[in-house]
């Protein structure tokens, strides 16, 4: 029981993140911060191995050393590449890279969408102001979180965390 509670807390944090990034095109740091202060008990609870947990870490600190680096010039935003880190800690390897696959396959879903509904939204007859720090304005950026909330989400069932937590 102990083990499906800790993946219902990953699950609620990323589905947060993604609510908190398609509000406010933000992830707050604290979200990712307690997505990873809480790895360790949940490793704990999972019973994970001191040679798989320190896989684990080993690959969130990679991701956000990448992460760091894909932000720096701006190509993503800070909240993504900590929310990528995070959820990298709590995938390991190798599904830590199933989920990178699968977040960016979404990534791509999502901008054709945020295109799609962004040329229709004139359409709407709705006031430009309306529209204006929304999803639909013009120039807004993509809320990267909801591809990454998505990929974590698709990734999970299959993933080491998830059979560790059904047992």
């Amino acid at each position: 029981m102990a083990g499906q509670i800790t993946i219902l807390v990953f699950v609620f944090f990323m589905l947060l993140a993604a609510a908190r990034d398609a509000m406010s095109f933000t992830i707050p740091n604290w979200l990712c911060g307690t997505l990873a202060l809480i790895f360790p008990l949940a490793a704990a609870v999972l019973g994970l191995s001191w040679m798989d947990f320190g896989l684990h870490l080993l690959v969130g600190v990679v991701a956000l050393l990448i992460g760091m680096a894909l932000f720096a010039p701006g190509w993503i935003g800070g909240g993504d590449a900590k929310l990528v880190a995070a959820a990298a800690l709590w995938f390991g390897w190798p599904d830590a890279m199933i989920f990178l696959g699968k977040a960016a396959l979404m990534g791509g879903l999502l901008a054709v969408a945020l295109i799609m509904l962004r040329r229709a939204a004139p359409a709407t007859g709705l006031p430009q102001r309306w529209m204006s720090g929304t999803l639909l304005a013009d120039g807004a950026p993509a809320p990267y979180g909801i591809a990454l909330a998505a990929g974590a989400l698709w990734t999970l069932p299959e993933s080491q965390i998830f059979l560790l937590a059904a047992l």
